[in-house]
């Protein structure tokens, strides 16, 4: 009998704005679909801007019903209106947004989720991690989804912060990290903190979308896992969906 295996992918998807400035959430599903991955983490999937919403609409997934988002019960603070001179007047409104920070992730319908968590990372500018215990058959999975700081110096602390998190998990299990690391480098910066428990996954470089030079976008798992396959997703409607491809890999997941 062969090991189970799971993909999952990864994808900057820019507010869902393409390289046509049009903001198209119904692309970024149809990248997801040619893609067919069990797990996906998104980054930049909230707006930037006033209660900071889901740049891809929940109604719009749940009628696509390929997906269901994981639920990290994060509610967003937006200022109330007309009330720009009292800036310590807040109002918590529920932004339907789909994550933390940005940092999404979305799960086919097998997916069982144990539990999950918005992660607080160190930072000079607003960044964040979210993090699913997942149970694919009787397979349990940790998947973080991660968008690192533009700093070399907060990403190693960012990088860092997320390994202890793991670390400090009650329960051991298979883990992967996600995301867009923001490194340029393939074994230096916020990469040499792995310290050989991880590997990375061969996927190639993801952006820019237009002429990929750069592999910022990363899957880096821990050594329970095989790689049996990786790659970028350059289909024509990837390459005008976002300024960055996604990545995928499919991985082996451990038995007995």
């Amino acid at each position: 009998m062969s090991a189970p295996t799971i993909t999952v992918a990864s994808y900057n998807m820019r507010k869902a704005v393409g390289l046509d400035r049009r903001r198209d959430p119904k692309r970024v599903l149809h990248v997801l679909q040619e893609i067919d991955a069990d797990v996906v983490a998104l980054q930049e999937a909230d707006k930037r801007v006033g209660g900071r919403g889901a740049a891809v609409p929940h109604e719009l997934i749940d009628t696509h019903g390929l997906y269901r988002p994981v639920s990290f019960g994060v509610r967003h603070k937006r200022m109330l209106e007309g009330a720009r001179k009292h800036a310590d007047r807040w109002l918590k409104v529920d932004t339907r947004n789909l994550g933390w920070h940005g940092n999404a992730m979305l799960v086919k319908p097998h997916v069982g989720v144990l539990d999950c968590a918005a992660l607080d990372l160190p930072m000079l500018e607003p960044r964040g991690a979210v993090m699913a215990e997942l149970l694919i058959g009787d397979q349990p999975l940790r998947v973080i989804g991660l968008h690192l700081d533009l700093s070399g110096l907060w990403r190693r602390r960012q990088m860092r912060a997320i390994l202890d998190t793991v670390a400090r998990r009650p329960q051991k299990m298979p883990t992967v990290l996600m995301g867009d690391t923001n490194e340029w480098r393939a074994a230096a910066g916020c990469l040499k903190e792995l310290n050989g428990r991880y590997r990375i996954a061969p996927t190639g470089a993801s952006f820019h979308s237009r002429r990929p030079i750069a592999a910022l976008d990363r899957i880096i798992v821990d050594e329970a896992l095989g790689i049996e396959a990786a790659g970028v997703h350059a289909s024509a409607s990837a390459r005008q969906a976002s300024d960055h491809l996604p990545i995928w890999a499919r991985l082996v997941l451990p038995t007995g």
